[in-house]
């Protein structure tokens, strides 16, 4: 009961997944992933254990077929699943159960998938596909959006529309970036809002937190301050409203 890209951006590495529906807080259920593993999606009769159990797999290096083989075998309910997933390795797989309902399918490019049921029809994948692939010299979580923005323009959800998400891994196996909105009328206007809000300051002080590579983080509120100034003024000269 809803449409979703998962991607790897080739510029940087990092792993996303975008999602809206007609649905309340699809970004609690659909998005798995982590830095430099891959990507997960499962949707249709939401089985949140593909995302959990399937996240053990990409760590264990298994590719994207294998993942998909091994969820859906273990699942009597697979016919009602969706599920698509990207690998360490950029590589794509995808699985529509035969009970999921029209519209549903899947689409697929270079290191991005896109999949959904009850739409109103292919063309809201294929858009969103297409627009991504437009997009390449977009930042990353602006090109998932601009891609969940086509499809919607295509028809999205057949039964309307409720919330929307993106989650964005860049190395570590936190979110880099993770935003939801969970019941609005309009819920990509009201995440396009909070995408430019995040970037005021969410983004700088998520890239200050502690990390594998550096495990204190920046922990000077005085530096903190400096780095999100700059950070939101050189991101606001690029991204002019």
């Amino acid at each position: 009961m809803t449409w979703s890209i998962v991607a790897r951006d080739a510029a940087t590495g990092a792993y996303g997944v975008a999602v809206s529906t007609c649905a309340f807080a699809v970004g609690s259920r659909v998005p798995y992933g982590g830095g430099r593993i891959g990507a997960i999606a499962t949707q249709a009769f939401v089985n949140p254990l593909y995302g959990v159990d399937g996240m053990r797999l990409l760590q264990e290096g298994r590719s994207a077929v294998e993942i998909i083989a091994t969820l859906t075998a273990a699942d009597e309910g697979r016919a009602h699943r969706q599920l698509h997933v990207i690998d360490r390795e950029g590589k794509i797989a995808a699985f529509t159960g035969a009970a999921c309902i029209d519209w549903c399918g899947a689409v697929d490019g270079p290191q991005v998938s896109v999949a959904g049921n009850m739409l109103s029809g292919p063309e809201v994948i294929q858009q969103t596909l297409k627009a991504y692939i437009a997009a390449s010299a977009l930042d990353f979580d602006e090109r998932l959006l601009v891609a969940l923005e086509a499809g919607e323009k295509a028809g999205g959800d057949k039964r309307g529309r409720q919330s929307a998400a993106i989650r964005i891994w860049s190395g570590e196996p936190v979110p880099s970036f993770d935003i939801r909105v969970d019941d609005h009328a309009d819920p990509l206007a009201e995440l396009r809002r909070l995408w430019r809000l995040a970037h005021q300051r969410y983004v700088p002080f998520q890239q200050a937190s502690p990390s594998r590579g550096r495990p204190a983080g920046v922990t000077d509120r005085d530096e903190l301050d400096r780095l999100c100034t700059a950070y939101a003024q050189a991101w606001n000269t690029r991204h002019p409203e």
